[in-house]
Parts: structure tokens; sequence; C-alpha cells
């Protein structure tokens, strides 16, 4: 009996044998393939990583695109297209190029990391005349993933008309000048961008900002000088402390387009007009290089329309029920080009502009009085009211030069913005819900983070 049991032992024990053996060898089985799925994992993840990286430079770039307001919804693809490798040329960046067939931009195979072979590559469709789909893949040794992205095409959200006045040069009020709100005191705000200069705002005297200060150059200085010289009700440094902000984003400045008033202008003022005596002009063309002097009453109707190169000056009185436009460069900061009022000035809006055939779709071009990129702008008489937005290369009120600006000074200008003398201004921008004619808004593409997926190609 104790030999047949101990034979028993024997077998019993090589059968656990054998199954520890094999629970070894399936645990080490699952473990190589563990390790390997963790592996693929790991690739997966690094390809998406790619993709993503991509994704984010895809958006950079893109952001940088420049379209025109102006270009029709059938061109702005094709402009983007151009205006992205554009960007990419002019920052000498090598390793992205593109290509456009007319509906799509290729983005081919850009390294990120050429030891690991980490790289993404990618395609911007045009679904339609609104809507771009973008499809990045990220590669990882011998993995990819791709993840897709919607843009559509829209505007910024804000613009310089948001503010009282807006300036790409810096502000300088000086002597006993207020910059207030008609209503309420934000209708002041100033926004100054003031890139190629340290002193950003500079408040000499009694001069006094009642709404706040928006300034995009981060070490942007300001300067205050007087005892009454402030921001915002404050004085001295609580003024810019509570008042003052710098290292804002940039607004945008939408563009000047005149060409659209130009059908209006058929009556030509030219070196044969009389400038010296009264005149009631309607719809005018000022031709290039006239120089004229209105020094008589000068009565003006519809659109006054500036050809370069012109100084167009008044000295007597004027009475416009008009939008006043110059056909200059808003790049132009030379100051050739000058529309000075030295004289009592009446604007009205062309919303009262009588109903005749001459002046029909014109009733409707509301909330601009100038505009006039590549001019320089002055005021050194009085007004009681202007009718809306003034803007141009350079702007200037001085003297007793003073009243109720309906809607916002806008200077395209690195130059600066000059107030100066004893007037007050007063910004009324209630009610303005939209830009000013004349203006078009430049077309950017909004990144739509619904629309983020991880399609199966």
């Amino acid at each position: 009996m104790r030999s047949k049991s101990k034979g028993a032992v024997l077998i019993v024990s090589m059968i656990f044998v054998l199954i520890f053996s094999a629970l070894a060898v399936n645990m080490a089985s699952f473990s190589g393939i563990n390790v390997q799925i963790a592996e693929n994992q790991c690739q997966a993840d690094n390809a998406r990583a790619c993709a993503e990286s991509g994704l984010e430079v895809i958006r950079y770039w893109v952001n940088q695109a420049s379209i025109s307001g102006n270009t029709s919804s059938s061109e702005r693809f094709s402009q983007m297209a151009a205006s992205i490798q554009s960007e990419l040329d002019d920052d000498s960046i090598a390793n992205i190029s593109t290509s456009c067939d007319g509906s799509t931009i290729t983005i081919p195979n850009v390294t990120l990391d050429s030891e690991t072979g980490q790289s993404f590559s990618a395609t911007i469709s045009q679904i339609d005349d609104d809507l771009l789909q973008v499809d990045v893949t990220g590669t990882y040794g011998s993995t990819s993933r791709t993840i897709r992205a919607h843009y559509q095409f829209g505007t910024r959200a804000n613009t310089v008309f948001d503010f009282g006045v807006a300036s790409r040069g810096p502000l300088s009020l000086s002597g006993n000048i207020d910059m207030e709100g008609a209503n309420i005191s934000v209708e002041s705000n100033a926004y100054i961008e003031s890139e190629d200069a340290l002193l950003a705002l500079s408040i000499i005297g009694n001069s006094h900002i009642a709404g706040n200060v928006k300034i995009v150059n981060p070490i942007g200085m300001v300067d205050l000088q007087g005892g009454q010289a402030g921001i915002g009700g404050e004085t001295g440094q609580d003024a810019i402390d509570n008042h003052v902000e710098f290292g804002v984003p940039p607004s945008e400045f939408p563009e000047p387009t005149p060409s659209i008033f130009a059908s209006y202008a058929t009556n030509i003022v030219d070196a044969n007009t009389d400038t010296s005596v009264d005149v009631n002009l309607t719809n005018v063309r000022i031709v290039a290089g006239t120089n004229p002097i209105f020094s008589g009453q000068a009565i003006l109707n519809g659109v006054v329309f500036i050809e370069t190169p012109n100084v167009v000056t008044f000295t007597g009185n004027a009475s416009l029920t008009a939008i006043v436009v110059g056909d200059g460069d808003w790049t132009d900061d030379s100051g050739t080009n000058q529309i000075n009022f030295s004289g009592n000035v009446e604007s009205l809006p062309v919303s009262e502009l009588p109903a005749e055939a001459q002046f029909e779709g014109l009733h409707d071009q509301t909330g601009t009085f100038i505009m006039a990129p590549g001019f320089h702008v002055s005021f050194t008489g009085s007004f009681t009211s202007l009718s809306g937005a003034i803007a141009g290369n350079g702007i200037e009120f001085s003297g007793n030069a003073g009243g109720t600006i309906n809607g916002s000074i806008i200077n395209y200008s690195n130059e600066e913005v000059c107030l100066t003398g004893n007037s007050d201004l007063q910004f009324n921008r209630s009610g303005i819900d939209k830009i000013p004619a004349g203006f078009v808004a430049e077309i950017v593409l909004h990144y739509d983070p619904a629309s983020y997926s991880e399609p199966t190609l």
C-alpha cells in the first residue's frame, strides 16, 4: 500500500508541475502581448500627439492669413492659400510648404523629430464658401493617426470702432482738452498700439480722458504732466494704475474702401474752379494736384472725392451734408496729402440728403464723415457736431476745434494723434452697432473646437 501511495504522490506532483508550467508559459505569453499592446498604444498616442502638434502649427499660420473684406466668397480660399504661403516665405519658414489646387491646400510631410520619426502632414479642404475642413495626420515610426477640425470664414470680434480714439501711433493731449463720452465715459475710451514708440500716451496740462486707455505695446509708457492731467477721473499714478491696460491684444483696423463712392463724384473741381468765392457743390471730384483752398462759404452735398496727391483746405465756413473721401494709401504716413479745416464746420449725415436720383443708395451710407486713407486730417476751427467717424493717417485737433463727434477718430498712421488747445471733444457712439460706411472688416478664420474628431480614413 505504501508503494502505491508513493507512486500516486509522484504522479500528482508531476501534474501540478505541468499545470504551473503551463500557467507560467501563458503568463509569459500574456505579458508579451501586454507589452506589445502597450507599445502599440504608446506609438498611437505619440502619433496622435504629432497630429495635435500639427494642428496647432496649422492654426497658428491660418491665423496669420490676411484676407481683404472686399474679397468675393469664391476667391477667399485661394487668397487664404496665397496669404499663408506669403507669411511662411516672409518668416523664412523652409520646412513647411503649401500647394493649392483650387479647393484643397496640401501641406506635405513636416518633420517634428527626425530621430524618432515624428512628423505630420495636412490638408485644408473647402467644404463650401464659408466652411473649411482641416485633416492633420501625425506619424510616429510606422504608426499614424488623423484628427479633423473645421474652420469658418468670419470677421474679428473687436474693431477699433469700439473706441472713441483708436490710433496705430501714440496719442498726445496738451492744453485744456477733455475727451468725454456724450452719454457714458466708455464712449471716450482710447486704444493705442504705439508699436514703434515707447511713449504711447502723453497728457500735459489740464487735459483729461474720461474713459479708460488700452495700449498694445506691453512696454509702452504713459506720461502725465500737470496737476489736472488725468484718466478716468483720477490723476497721477492712480490714473495709470487704475485706468490704463498694457499689452492688450490688437484690435482690427477695418480696411477703408474709397472706390465704392467714386461713381457718385461726377462734378469736377480742378484748377479752373474758383474756390475763393462762395460755392454750392454736389457730388464733386477734386482732381489730383488741384490743391484747392475754399475760402468762402462752401456748401458740399453728397460725396466729396479727393484724388491724390492733393492738399484741400477750408479756411471759410464749410457746411457738409456729405462723406469726404480720399483715395490715398492707408499705409502712406508721409503727410503729402492733407485735408485741413481751419474755419467753422457744420456737418450733417447723408441720410438727410434729399430723395433725388443723384443721391440714390447714399442715404444708407451712414456713420462716416471723413474716410481719407493716406491723408493727414486737421481741424483748427470750431464745430458743434461732426456726423460720423473720422479716419486718416495723422489726425490733429487744435485751437478751438471741439464739439461732438458722432463716431470714432481712427488713425491708421504710426504718427501720433495730436489734440491741443482749449476745447472739449465729446464722443457719441450710442446706437452704433455696425462698421461705418465705406469700411470692410478683414476676413479671418474661426476655429470650431466642437468639430474636433478622429476619423477613420
